[in-house]
């Protein structure tokens, strides 16, 4: 029997390893047994579900290009190939709880190796090279969470298990910034340099220059990580990640004031703005997993990238999109394509 399939669209068009993604196509012979397969170039992927109309399939590990052709089989015909672009891994066998960084001295990616609150582990955070290198940071820092860098280029990394904000000078020496501030995670900068850090308990905390705390503002308590981000607008957009499948993204004004800047998201984590204002949330939307894009005016959303697990996200001053799982880091060369809807 001759196979007339052919696929349509795949959605999202970014995807990661494990990530799940849309095919739609016409006239996928789903009924057939133990003939139908979905192939990433060569490699073959893992069907999830499938009608006459749409499959859903699992991303594979070890594909050797990022560049990658879907294409279906059944009946020993194989449909055309669509194109899905897929990160590249940077590095694996880390712990990472919160967004990693991108250190403007020389674009090098900073992540952390974090262990449970009050774990002690040897080495906890490494820095990536643009080549790849992956190198430890002699620094000793007990569960480094927020990653975040000021506008002289100083290296600051929140603690959780102190409550604390610490300095890294020269990737070796440790001083801390500010203390005092419960279950430490999230941390960013506005465009006036003043630092600003969550507590997963329920408190965001200004940081003065002498490293003392206030209280700024108050949002939802967390079942993970607070996690923050400054949009164009001046305003500190938070997620706080409870257990629900409908938490909100927080937009907190200069006064200390909030509001739910987008609601509908599954246990939303790390977030990052592209040059558009866009901003990406790694979260569950609508039952599907990986990065949610969000339009300036909140009003819509999409899944953009597919990805199990994704905690942190970053973007290089190239247009690369930084995906951080808990356990591995990728790299998406997202560029214009990843600032357009539809």
């Amino acid at each position: 029997m001759a196979n007339t399939s052919e696929i349509i669209g795949i959605s999202p068009k970014f995807a990661i390893p494990r990530g799940e993604i849309l095919i739609d196509c016409e006239n996928f012979p789903a009924s057939a047994t133990g003939d139908q397969a979905v192939h990433f170039d060569d490699v073959e992927g893992r069907i999830l579900a499938a009608s006459s109309r749409r499959v859903i399939a699992s991303v594979p590990e070890g594909l050797n290009s990022t560049n990658v052709s879907v294409s279906l089989s059944s009946y020993g015909g194989r449909t055309n190939g669509v194109e899905l672009i897929v990160g590249r891994k940077l590095a694996d066998e880390m712990h990472i709880v919160a967004n990693p960084a991108i250190d403007p001295k020389d674009d090098s990616l900073i992540v952390t190796r974090s262990g449970s609150r009050g774990q002690k582990l040897s080495t906890t955070l490494f820095r990536i090279d643009t080549d790849g290198f992956v190198s430890d940071i002699m620094a000793d820092v007990m569960n480094p969470t927020g990653i975040a860098f000021d506008a002289r280029g100083r290296f600051f990394v929140t603690n959780r298990a102190a409550g604390e904000v610490c300095q890294v000078v020269r990737d070796e020496d440790v001083m801390t910034f500010a203390s005092g501030l419960g279950t430490a995670t999230g941390i960013a900068f506005d465009r006036n340099g003043t630092m600003f850090v969550g507590d997963r308990a329920g408190t965001i905390h200004r940081i003065s220059d002498q490293g003392n705390p206030e209280p700024f503002a108050t949002v939802e308590p967390s079942v993970a990580a607070y996690h923050l981000a400054f949009g164009n607008d001046d305003r500190l957009y938070v997620t706080a990640p409870g257990l629900s499948s409908f938490d909100s993204v927080y937009a907190i004004g200069p006064d200390g004031f909030d509001t739910k800047f987008f609601k509908g998201l599954g246990r939303p984590q790390g977030l990052a703005f592209d040059a558009g204002g866009n901003l990406f949330v790694a979260a569950c939307y609508q039952g599907r997993r990986g990065i949610v894009r969000i339009p300036p005016g909140g009003d819509e959303a999409e899944l953009c990238v597919a990805g199990n697990n994704v905690v942190g996200l970053c973007f290089t001053r190239k247009g690369e999109l930084i995906v951080a799982t808990n356990d591995s880091v990728f790299s998406i060369p997202f560029g214009q394509k990843g600032m357009l809807l539809g």
